[in-house]
């Protein structure tokens, strides 16, 4: 190679060398749009760092679904509900102990081993009743079935740590009905409990006395999927936090809708 060769090899090299670098150039400042809040009506919980998780505290989890779903207090979406109570009862490290069903959103007592147990609990039972809920909304319906979003929002956990704070959250999961005037319709003026939720499997209600399980449903109800508590609060902790629950009890505007 020629003297002459070897310094236009060297040229070419020094000149290709900027083009290259212009690919991995990097970009100053902050993204445009990162970080944002989100907007918009019921926008969710925030997105912090879940806290620490002792697997003798249950938890009180409020789930809430798009609009498009429409009414959860029917029929065929309660049993989609069920199917997704059935799938999560395959797990043991997370257990849903009662659950509500409302008009928009769910109400959950649940117990998991660690934080991590009740974030993948949460995820496979959203998965499960999410697939539920769109074949059952689309049933009987012209087109595709239903896809896509149906719990828009960061779910509500609230950790409970003590027999007061049990006794608060069954009465306001078993008897939300009442505080949504949902025991007021012409339809369900005979109702005793609410069955649109896990009530009939509470032992601890204050008519029960000696009898637990005194309330029968329907022939052809067939009750949520749901343990009974392991946790010493949702066992007998809960009775220490003020008097027996009453089916007739009305929640306090105190807490979470």
């Amino acid at each position: 190679m020629t003297a002459d060769e070897t310094v236009v090899r060297r040229s070419r090299k020094r000149r290709s060398e900027p083009e290259q670098l212009v690919l991995f150039k990097k970009r100053g400042g902050k993204r445009r749009g990162a970080g944002r809040p989100p907007k918009g009506k019921r926008a969710g919980s925030p997105h912090k760092e879940r806290p620490f998780l002792h697997e003798r505290y249950p938890v009180h989890v409020v789930l809430r679904v798009i609009s498009a779903v429409g009414n959860l207090r029917r029929r065929r979406v309660y049993q989609a509900i069920r199917e997704a109570t059935l799938t999560t009862a395959r797990r043991e490290n997370f257990r849903i102990v009662h659950l509500s069903i409302q008009r928009n959103h769910l109400h959950l007592l649940v117990e998991a081993d660690h934080k991590q147990a009740l974030a993948s609990g949460m995820q496979g039972f959203q998965i499960s009743a999410a697939k539920h809920l769109n074949a059952a909304i689309s049933k009987g319906k012209p087109g595709p079935r239903r896809r896509g979003t149906v719990f828009p929002d960061r779910y509500h956990a609230e950790i409970i740590t003590s027999p007061r704070q049990a006794r608060h959250a069954l009465n306001y999961v078993l008897n939300n009905w009442h505080k949504h005037k949902e025991d007021r319709a012409p339809k369900l003026s005979g109702w005793t409990i609410d069955w649109f939720s896990s009530a009939v499997m509470f032992p601890g209600w204050a008519e029960y006395e000696e009898d637990a399980f005194l309330w029968r449903g329907p022939d052809t109800y067939d009750p949520l999927v749901v343990y009974q508590p392991r946790t010493w609060l949702l066992q007998v902790g809960w009775t220490r936090g003020g008097p027996p629950i009453s089916y007739r009890e009305v929640p306090s505007a105190k807490g979470r809708n």
